[in-house]
């Protein structure tokens, strides 16, 4: 008895392990991951940020691993994205609140809460950098992570504060002085925007 209850376990075991590798490998091979992985391996994107692309919360990215690990890892880089939110959301920058669409003809567009906001860009695939150009107002050099349905827009973060001032219109706000108090807090931190493809 002891032995057929041994091989149930050994059996029940292997199941599941192999349920967990089919999650695991269908996981790895969705469209999104593999662009990740082809990013990460050849230096290069391979989906375009043409199109509209609406703001879903903070994003950051610590410019080395070394700075991460300074800052306390991931669980410290969760607890600064949740903070940079919670800052947005006090200046008017919630998600379905502000997108980006992004045209052919080198054109995008903002809109915050019913406000639209014009210019131009270029975008260089090999430094993964787009330069922002608001009219004449603000020019602002932003690096971007893109698959086909998610993108990430990050700034340095003595920037982030230029164009949340600009796009909000408010520029004596104690929640600016906190995102700029946050900034200073992680130098080589970049802040910005995790946005979703429309």
């Amino acid at each position: 008895m002891k032995k057929f209850m041994r091989l149930s376990f050994v059996i029940m075991t292997l199941l599941c392990s192999v349920q967990i590798q089919a999650q695991s490998l269908k996981d790895i091979l969705n469209k999104e991951n593999l662009e990740k992985a082809v990013s990460v391996v050849t230096g290069k994107n391979t989906a375009s940020v043409i199109g509209t692309w609406s703001f879903t919360g903070a994003a950051l990215e610590f410019e080395s691993d070394n700075l991460l690990q300074k800052a306390g890892g991931s669980v410290a880089a969760t607890a600064v994205e949740k903070k940079l939110d919670g800052f947005l959301e006090k200046v008017g920058i919630t998600a379905g609140e502000m997108s980006f669409t992004f045209e052919a003809d080198s054109t995008f567009c903002t809109q915050i809460r019913g406000k639209e906001l014009k210019g131009t860009f270029s975008y260089d695939a090999a430094s993964k950098k787009v330069n922002l150009k608001f009219s004449k107002l603000l020019n602002i050099q932003t690096t971007v992570n893109c698959t086909s349905e998610n993108m990430e827009l990050l700034f340095p973060s003595d920037k982030i504060l230029d164009l949340i001032t600009f796009l909000t219109s408010k520029s004596n706000n104690s929640t600016l002085k906190s995102i700029n108090s946050l900034a200073d807090s992680y130098d080589g931190m970049m802040l910005g925007f995790a946005l979703e493809k429309q």
